[in-house]
């Protein structure tokens, strides 16, 4: 941990919290207050910092190269010093990793090779698809590891950290440094659900393949009705697919309807020979997922075999 003196922190840039007024809504006094260092001012790092400010602690400096990422610390982190990396880690206490998934391994062996002040400093990432073993370089040099990954999608607005009230976080972290991790998180308004480091690949996939291909379908679907002729596809689908949503997470399994779950194989033929002719692109997710669905259906006795069968037949375009 860095040495700081209290007496000095109340003039530090980024001391308040950026949507407050220091004379009417002081920061509370945290009992164990952290300087924070931001490396990768993304949505995300910055969101999490402005999180951990509201909870009481310290923003110290941050790192950011595009000026997209200069104008998000304006924005939210007003005032807050900008440094290079290894002036960041130096700085703080807890150092936020908060760069893409495929720059994080290189960003932790660069840090280790350039001599930065790694010693007795928490390194936490934010990455769905790492664990610890990421930050192995850093550690070999007196560095304590975290991944705190949160369970959500950012825009990059100050708003963004109420996005983080409720929501779960993927934490990984070494026995001793769990209630750390598990505390950082509670203060951020999260809920720390452990996940062990040969499982972080699997839960990643979980999560992406959910809410990034669940997107692609919502935008295709939108594009098949405007060619179907309707006006405001957006407002057709939401009502269903607030429905769908709301059972799946509800009901699992039982809450599979329409023409694949019930067998209606004539009907899925319609479908195929509709996307082939107007959307050919869809036709491969369409079938893929037509197939997944008549498994579980099937598995869960909700679709008869031989119907199973008949529709399975149609899927893999045997003629009728």
């Amino acid at each position: 941990m860095t040495d700081t003196n209290p007496s000095d922190q109340a003039s530090k840039p980024g001391s308040q919290h950026p949507e407050s007024h220091p004379e009417s809504h002081p920061e509370p006094q945290h009992p164990a207050a952290l300087g924070v260092g931001v490396v990768g001012a993304g949505r995300v790092g910055t969101a999490l910092a402005a999180a951990l400010l509201r909870a009481g602690h310290r923003i110290e400096a941050v790192s950011a190269v595009s000026e997209a990422s200069l104008r998000r610390v304006e924005k939210i982190l007003p005032g807050t010093p900008v440094r290079r990396p290894e002036e960041v880690v130096a700085s703080a206490d807890l150092v936020l990793l908060t760069v893409p998934d495929d720059v994080l391994p290189g960003l932790v062996a660069g840090l280790a090779a350039t001599d930065a002040e790694l010693s007795g400093r928490m390194l936490a990432h934010a990455s769905g698809r790492h664990g610890l073993a990421v930050l192995e370089p850093a550690v070999l040099r007196g560095a304590m590891p975290l991944a705190l990954h949160p369970v959500m999608t950012f825009t990059g607005r100050p708003d963004d950290v109420d996005r983080l009230h409720g929501i779960s976080f993927g934490v990984t972290a070494p026995e001793p440094l769990r209630p750390v991790a598990e505390a950082l998180v509670m203060e951020m308004g999260g809920e720390p659900v452990v996940i062990a480091e040969e499982d972080r690949d699997l839960y990643h996939a979980a999560l992406a393949g959910a809410a990034n291909h669940l997107v692609t379908l919502v935008v295709q679907a939108c594009d098949l009705l405007a060619q179907a002729g309707v006006g405001n596809p957006p407002r057709m689908l939401g009502p269903l697919l607030g429905a769908a949503l709301d059972n799946a997470l509800r009901l699992g399994d039982a809450a599979l309807t329409g023409p694949v779950a019930r067998g209606d194989a004539d009907t899925v033929a319609g479908h195929l020979a509709a996307l082939r002719a107007a959307a050919p692109e869809a036709l491969p997710a369409y079938l893929a997922l037509a197939r997944l669905t008549a498994d579980r259906a099937l598995v869960t006795g909700m679709l008869p075999a031989p119907d199973a069968q008949r529709l399975l037949d149609v899927l893999a375009g045997a003629p009728r």
